[in-house]
């Protein structure tokens, strides 16, 4: 099994989509915890190193040619029926 070196910066795709819709997440903290900040909506969790390495589907390195996040969609507040 390949040993794969994450760093600050880097973006990942996950098995799954956020809530929000996006699936690409930038890193922002290593060690046997993962920060990840979600590139759709910017909502920040934190992940056991083994459910994110397991979880990985993709990766691009910090400085080469990540996708662009999707556009968010509109945010459904208090107040605002549902249909």
């Amino acid at each position: 099994m390949e040993i794969v070196r994450y760093a600050i910066g880097d973006v990942v795709r996950l098995k799954k989509p956020h809530p929000c819709g996006c699936d690409t997440w930038e890193v922002y903290r290593t060690g046997v915890d993962f920060g990840l900040r979600c590139r759709g909506c910017g909502h920040r969790v934190m992940i056991p190193r083994p459910k994110f390495e397991k979880a990985v589907r993709q990766r691009w390195p910090l400085g080469e040619g990540a996708p662009d996040p999707p556009p968010p969609k509109p945010a459904q507040g208090k107040g605002q029926k549902r249909r």
